[in-house]
């Protein structure tokens, strides 16, 4: 593969700690979720993947919507992580739920298949495959 660019970001102190971009532009203080009994008003990992999995996502579904001509400017797409306990390992495991939320003019079946075309196109989508469960939703019409 031909490499195109590289993100590079590092932590100290994992979830209670730092992490930093290496051009400065994300530079947060993590911490556990309080769900998890960790303090609120920081971020967490989950939110970070969610944020890069939701924008990756949209980008690969409205290139596959102008190949197809279809406007979907309006869209948004929303990913939401979970992490629990894997009972395989008594780890932690994640899962994803993406949903897709359609303008007027989109039709049902048509906002189903750019979800699914999205779902085999996105690098995020092609990184978790088989690794994580991820669940498609949409919603057409707001």
């Amino acid at each position: 593969m031909e490499v195109l660019y590289t993100a590079r970001a590092t932590t100290k102190g994992g979830r209670n700690g730092h992490v930093a971009s290496s051009d400065g532009i994300i530079d947060l203080e993590l911490r556990t979720p309080k769900e998890m009994g960790g303090e609120s008003g920081y971020s967490n990992p989950e939110q970070l993947f969610a944020a890069g999995y939701a924008a990756c996502f949209d980008s690969a579904m409205t290139m596959l919507a102008r190949r197809k001509r279809l406007d979907v400017e309006e869209a948004e797409i929303t990913v939401e992580v979970g992490i629990g306990k894997d009972p395989a390992d008594g780890g932690f495991k994640l899962q994803a739920d993406i949903t897709g939320t359609f303008p007027a003019g989109i039709t049902d079946e048509q906002a189903g298949e750019l979800m699914e075309a999205a779902h085999g196109f996105c690098p995020y989508s092609k990184a978790v495959r088989g690794n994580i469960e991820v669940r498609l939703h949409h919603r057409v019409g707001r």
